[in-house]
């Protein structure tokens, strides 16, 4: 049972996210509340020691107030703020986090680069009206930044303490 937790709610969160942002151009906070719940019930259970515990907390709460503070800047919508700390939380200080940031900013650039190619192209003009590709074409909306967050969240997440140990205690 908590082996089916690991393997699903994280991946699952980092899918929805994707294709929320995606099609509404928001992250519903239960995402991120879901991912943040499920950790702290979880990883307990999966024999993390207590001052890991805490780190995985501590390096959220620094995640947040960074993207918080690039929120409040402008420079980034509050559900990406708010589910890049719920997801540095299944990370915590590691090797992985830094993947995880590393990666999202290099999907979410080439993201970016390639979105506005196609919102100056006349392909946009045609595949506008698309459920799938409404918010691509509209110049107006800015960069659904979870796409690139779901990506680098489930690059990364295999190689995490709760993926690893989940993976281990199936063996």
């Amino acid at each position: 049972m908590l082996q089916a937790l690991i393997f699903v709610v994280f991946p699952f969160c980092m899918l929805f996210a994707a294709l929320s942002d995606m099609l509404s151009m928001t992250i519903a906070n239960r995402v991120s509340i879901l991912l943040v719940a499920t950790f702290a019930v979880v990883a307990p259970m999966a024999g993390m020691d207590w001052a890991t515990y805490g780190w995985h907390f501590a390096a959220a709460m620094l995640i947040l107030m960074v993207t918080f503070t690039l929120f409040a800047l402008g420079g980034m919508g509050g559900g990406d703020a708010k589910m890049m700390a719920a997801t540095a939380l299944w990370m915590g200080f590691s090797f992985e986090l830094l993947q995880y940031l590393v990666y999202a900013a290099l999907i979410g650039g080439l993201l970016t680069f390639f979105l506005l190619l196609y919102r100056g192209s006349v392909l946009a003009a045609f595949t506008g009206h698309n459920l799938f590709l409404k918010n691509f074409a509209d110049a107006r909306q800015g960069v659904p930044y979870g796409i690139a967050l779901g990506i680098s969240g489930l690059s990364v997440y295999p190689s995490t303490y709760l993926a690893q140990w989940a993976l281990m205690s199936l063996v």
